[in-house]
């Protein structure tokens, strides 16, 4: 049997197009190797950074159908910068499962939050407990999200270094305003992933809305939405780990930084859609303009608090971004803090866009403030903002 498998692995690897390369991680066929009461469980959570993801896999012999069969787990948090040595057990809560469209069959991947020995204190870099509560106590609001994840395709460059995909060594391609939304060889580079990574997000059951090629050369970008209270971060975050998983089997790593190229190149971000019932409504373009947009510009600097680390090199006033001084909003506009879409505009309701978020923020957090400012008038926007700045000093002792 092991030879077939290894028959399998060979021609694929000796086939070269790029369709076969897109079909890879659903070309070879386990089936065989796992009894039928074998499911494959990748537990993963945020680590202590609040931004990367770990994992690893349970073995269950019998078929996971419902989240109350998983069991707690602990890992080591001293590894991954959410414990000390002598006090390292971190417990893993299961709170949400899809299939697992790398292994297909029964397997599941398995989102979990991470909480200290007591089973009740979240883990530093958990923030789905607060958002959880924001949205079950503003579910009646029925908030909708949109999220645009922008990020670069990087490959390495000698042992450490890293450089955009398929950039000159050490060098720069043309200038900006050949890549976005394109096609071709010399225009769109990694496309290849992109295709993967969205098909296994379809076949995992993430809202995955679409995917375009950005601004920058190497630069992507894939929707999660629409999705309703706090599905949005747990839907970004597999998104994202499926990502880095696909990148991992061809050696491209995947960067969120806000400004990873210094210079005349766009940044990331991660413009987030966002609307509620009442805006959804007839003349809710009203409560757009009336309600919403003076709460926001009241907690304008509170909201850039929790949008992203080094999110300053990106809001500039350039490259399609606004300013962090002053709060704005505008009609079809991609230089204001805030775009009124010209679709929400003709219909006189729908949703706004928030483009102050940065490509490496934490989804639970931003639709967390989006929705306490919007629909709890800020009730729990100083537990918040104390609870992340609790985890940037940890964060920065552990570095």
């Amino acid at each position: 049997y092991m030879g077939k498998i290894q028959n399998q692995i060979n021609n694929k690897m000796n086939q070269n197009t790029e369709h076969t390369q897109l079909d890879k991680f659903t070309a070879i066929d386990y089936s065989d190797a796992f009894p039928e009461n074998v499911t494959l469980a990748e537990y993963i959570w945020i680590d202590g950074t609040g931004q990367n993801l770990r994992s690893k896999t349970r073995v269950y012999n019998e078929k996971i159908e419902k989240l109350e069969q998983l069991d707690w787990w602990t890992y080591d948090g001293s590894s991954t910068r959410q414990a000390v040595t002598h006090d390292s057990e971190i417990y893993l809560k299961p709170v949400m499962m899809c299939r697992d469209p790398l292994r297909r069959r029964n397997h599941i991947l398995v989102l979990c939050e991470g909480y200290l020995s007591d089973k009740t204190t979240p883990a530093v870099g958990n923030f789905r407990p607060i958002c959880n509560k924001i949205m079950e106590e503003a579910k009646e609001h029925k908030p909708w999200f949109g999220l645009e994840q922008e990020y670069f395709l990087l490959e390495r460059t000698g042992t450490t270094g890293w450089w955009p995909l398929q950039w000159p060594r050490g060098a720069f391609p043309s200038p900006q305003g050949r890549y976005y939304c394109s096609a071709g060889p010399g225009n769109a580079f990694g496309r290849l992933i992109t295709e993967i990574h969205l098909r296994a997000c379809l076949a995992a059951g993430i809202k995955i809305a679409g995917l375009n090629a950005e601004v920058a050369p190497s630069q992507w970008e894939f929707q999660i939405g629409i999705t309703e209270g706090i599905e949005c971060g747990d839907h970004h975050w597999i998104a994202r780990y499926l990502l880095s998983r696909i990148g991992e089997d061809y050696g491209v790593d995947i960067s969120y930084e806000p400004k990873p190229i210094a210079g005349d190149w766009n940044g990331s971000g991660c413009h987030s859609n966002f609307s509620t019932e009442a805006t959804r409504q007839e003349n809710g373009l009203d409560v757009i303009l009336n309600e919403y947009m003076p709460k926001m510009e009241a907690s304008h600097l509170e909201h850039l608090t929790v949008y992203g680390e080094d999110n300053n090199k990106r809001l500039t006033g350039k490259h399609e971004t606004s300013s962090m001084e002053k709060f704005s909003f505008g009609e079809g506009s991609r230089a204001a803090s805030v775009r009124i879409p010209v679709f929400t505009l003709e219909k006189k309701s729908g949703y706004f866009e928030d483009r102050r978020p940065a490509s490496n923020i934490d989804p639970y957090l931003v639709s967390a403030m989006l929705v306490d400012t919007c629909c709890l008038n800020g009730k729990y926007r100083q537990e918040i903002l104390d609870q992340y700045n609790k985890f940037i000093e940890v964060k920065s002792k552990s570095e």
